[in-house]
């Protein structure tokens, strides 16, 4: 077959691996170096010290694999059925997670399909240079994307499909042969400013310009030190990622859902009540969290999240209690903690004995049997 006829095989058999969006690009990304720097010259990247160690190779594909000619760029769907929204976001003693991190771990999934993905070409057409990838390398999968006709990047820096909105996953398989490549996607935003009106912590400082070190994604996820004060009160009851941006997003009332039962959610996931989250022990995050994306955030991160979260839920005496038991386990959960229990004593007349011993154990720093 020739290399059009390849291209429109490799698009179906994408499609019967589970990809909703296959499209076909070249590797040169140079119209988008000068904007990589400026923003990582910025420190909008935080401390992902990954994002800048690479330099500019995350514009360059064929550095990570010498001969790479092309990117076949790959979406796969993650909403999941009964996503409730509205539910887990309006209900503070409730956990709001971000909806891709509801089921399993989607890189072992997507890369495998990949993987299979090459191994078809190669028997098609003989000996091929292929390489996968999912958020494994440095490499800029979304300007890959929209040039590859998979969608145009929003203003929130996510890629939207106008068929599909924005809740999918991405990969890429580079290849070494002069496939035939697709239309760049145009952008369809308009006017609209949604994402960047509705973000908790105003992260969208312009269009397609997210300062990570303010967006509660980074800040519950990649960052694992004391989260600012001036972010605590807007994050809510988020406790891993955030979705509002998307939320919000016109374009994500055309979202399909998920074909995949693995980006389900997951039964351990249902209720999500924090004061139950919060009072896991170790053991039983890591086992209830196997083949979880919030695994690898680890369980002194996910106590900080929740302390916050509960410092920001009405007054509960069941509340206090929990974050009492928790005091002494670490000393980053310990000040997220004391300014949980503070956010909590607010609520109280002043003269209540819970107030009293709240104010006791806010300013001494008491043991948890206080």
């Amino acid at each position: 077959m020739n290399e059009q006829q390849l291209a429109d095989k490799i698009k179906i058999w994408g499609q019967e691996l589970g990809f909703q969006k296959v499209g076909i690009c070249d590797v040169d990304l140079s119209e988008h170096e000068q904007a990589l720097q400026a923003w990582l010259d910025a420190g909008f990247h935080g401390e992902m010290d990954w994002m800048a160690r690479h330099g500019m190779m995350r514009a360059r594909p064929a550095e990570l694999l010498p001969g790479t000619l092309r990117v076949i760029s790959v979406r796969m769907n993650y909403l999941p059925p009964q996503a409730e929204f509205a539910a887990n976001l309006a209900n503070p003693s409730q956990a709001y997670i971000s909806r891709y991190a509801l089921g399993r771990d989607y890189h072992k999934l997507v890369r495998n399909q990949l993987k299979k993905l090459g191994q078809k070409i190669e028997q098609e057409m003989g000996k091929l240079g292929y390489r996968p990838f999912v958020d494994s390398a440095p490499i800029l999968e979304r300007p890959l994307a929209q040039k590859a006709g998979l969608g145009w990047t929003g203003k929130h820096s996510l890629i939207l499909d106008q068929d599909a909105g924005s809740w999918f996953f991405l990969g890429e398989l580079l290849v070494d042969i002069p496939l035939p490549v697709d239309e760049p996607s145009s952008n369809q935003c308009g006017k609209c400013k949604a994402c960047i009106t509705s973000c908790p912590t105003q992260a969208i400082i312009d269009d397609g310009i997210v300062d990570a070190r303010r967006c509660i994604s980074y800040l519950t996820i990649e960052f694992d030190g004391v989260i600012p004060e001036q972010f605590r009160r807007a994050m809510g009851n988020r406790i891993y990622g955030c979705d509002d941006c998307q939320l919000v997003c016109p374009w994500n009332r055309f979202a399909e859902l998920t074909e995949q039962s693995d980006f389900h959610r997951r039964e351990t996931l249902t209720k999500n009540d924090l004061v139950e989250l919060f009072l896991w022990d170790e053991e039983t995050f890591l086992n209830k969290m196997q083949g979880s994306p919030i695994r690898r955030i680890g369980h002194i991160q996910w106590l900080r999240n929740l302390a916050i979260a509960m410092g920001n839920a009405p007054y509960s005496q069941t509340i206090v209690d929990a974050l009492i038991k928790r005091l002494g386990i670490s000393g980053l959960v310990d000040e997220h903690i004391h300014w949980a229990l503070q956010q909590q004593q607010s609520q109280l007349p002043y003269s209540s004995t819970q107030t009293q011993r709240l104010i006791r154990i806010v300013e001494k720093g008491l043991p948890r049997d206080a």
